[in-house]
């Protein structure tokens, strides 16, 4: 009995058409994740350096 289910292997079909559909979704959300992080590294870095740069204006006056 060599035949598969014709209800298998709809189901295989659908479950990797749903895959391949949400990839780019997926992808396109890591991106945005990496980026907001990444931005909010960059205004910590900002705070920080104007911090110092404040700490040192006032031990110099």
């Amino acid at each position: 009995m060599s035949a598969v289910s014709q209800q298998i292997t709809d189901a295989v079909t659908q479950t990797n058409v749903k895959v391949v559909a949400e990839s780019p979704a997926m992808a396109m959300s890591t991106i945005y994740q990496s980026m907001g992080q990444a931005t909010a590294i960059l205004f910590q870095n900002a705070v920080s350096a104007q911090q110092q740069q404040n700490t040192l204006a006032q031990a110099a006056t």
